[in-house]
């Protein structure tokens, strides 16, 4: 019995996807719910399992083909005969033997039958004759023989490469050309969207983390043995922004054309960077959820990111976005809203520098803060005490206790 693998329904405001890759060819037999294959949409990678177990008859798109929901992709021949696949498991194996059999005797043959030039190559490429086709004399191998097929090697190596970054060895002023993939179209899109439809203006300040830095040091462990997670970083600033949007709530609200929408929620983003760009899960209701909890979240939506299983439902709705360009080493940098947010705090590499406290000069853990704001809606007054708050809050955590 046949049947259809078609394209699932995909997410609300995305019309196609493009297939990112085939996990099965033309042939192979699979399990009920294995991925076949990766369809990547403008935000998300989706998985299209196999409806039941049987056998890939036939592909209708190839990897790089843009489908639309409801397609068919592929024929799937439900079930599989067990004496069908005994008897071409017994034929294979005949088969793989005879051929073995033959591979030896004709590599015997040929690597004795060569120049000292063309076994010298063979040797130092670790090649076998037997896997060259000769064009001499009688089959013979010549030097111009292994060195064809060496480059053919390279270039199909290259072309097995061709998504990935490309690296070049000293000297070499080879170029590539390789489509952009979807989620980095989008991603590029909003980028310059953001930058075009909003006034723009980052403020900064740095924070004393030292208070952080030994709550997590007296807590880790029993935080962690009682939880299942490891206490970070992420909360704290989290339960500080989320605090400060308290009061100053036009940081968490957004622009509708001609109105301003002021939320009474406050959905969290976290930027996460993944192989295929930068994804942002919100975390829903952050002013209730504990710091346990939010590092569950952040930690579990991170994974899924990296593995391209976040849904669109997690990464839209957000209110106010939070990036740690830290993780990379960044010292300061300006990020980007995510539109129709108004606000986005960026966080920093954690330096030990020289400060001052009570008129002496003392090493603090460092951390400089950067909010990117749109003027159109923030004053500057309110975007520099909105970040003033979120300092405040961090170097004396119990301030958002007592909600001071």
């Amino acid at each position: 019995m046949s049947i259809e693998v078609k394209v699932p329904t995909l997410p609300e405001s995305v019309a196609d996807a493009t297939i990112a890759a085939w996990h099965k060819k033309v042939g192979d037999k699979v399990s009920r719910d294995e991925n076949l294959l990766d369809l990547e949409t403008d935000k998300v990678v989706l998985e299209v399992p196999a409806p039941s177990d049987g056998v890939l008859k036939e592909i209708k798109f190839e990897e790089g083909d843009t489908v639309e929901a409801g397609q068919i992709l592929a024929i799937l021949e439900e079930g599989a005969s067990s004496a069908d696949e005994k008897t071409e498991k017994e034929s294979s194996t005949k088969e793989k033997e005879k051929e073995s059999k033959e591979s030896e005797e004709d590599k015997e043959e040929k690597q004795t039958d060569t120049s000292p030039a063309v076994r010298r190559l063979l040797a130092e490429h670790d090649l076998q004759a037997s896997a060259i086709k000769g064009t001499g004399k009688d089959g013979r191998l010549t030097k111009e023989d292994v060195l064809n097929f060496i480059e053919a090697e390279r270039k199909k190596s290259r072309s097995e490469e061709k998504t990935s970054a490309p690296s070049y060895t000293s000297g070499e002023r080879e170029e590539r050309r390789v489509p952009m993939t979807r989620m980095r179209a989008k991603i590029a899109e909003r980028l310059v969207q953001a930058q075009h439809n909003a006034a723009m203006l980052t403020t900064f300040n740095e924070v004393n983390l030292q208070a952080v830095m030994n709550i997590r040091k007296q807590y880790k462990d029993v935080f962690e043995k009682k939880h299942g997670i490891k206490l970070g970083f992420m909360s704290f600033f989290t339960k500080a922004v989320v605090e400060s949007l308290k009061r100053f709530p036009a940081v968490n609200a957004s622009i509708d054309g001609q109105d301003v929408v002021y939320h009474g929620y406050y959905d969290i983003g976290i930027a996460v960077s993944t192989e295929r760009g930068l994804v942002v899960p919100v975390i829903r209701d952050a002013e209730q959820k504990s710091l346990a909890e939010i590092e569950q979240i952040i930690s579990d939506s991170a994974n899924r990111a990296r593995e391209g299983k976040l849904s669109m439902e997690e990464m839209q709705g957000g209110t106010f976005t939070i990036t740690n360009g830290g993780v990379f080493g960044s010292l300061l940098a300006t990020p980007i809203i995510n539109p129709p947010q108004t606000g986005i705090l960026g966080m920093h590499k954690i330096e030990q520098r020289p400060v001052v406290e009570n008129g002496e000069i003392v090493i603090r853990p460092m951390m400089y803060i950067a909010l990117s704001y749109d003027h159109r809606l923030i004053d500057g007054k309110d975007s520099v005490q909105f970040l003033v708050s979120v300092k405040e809050l961090l170097e004396d955590p119990s301030r958002m206790l007592l909600n001071v």
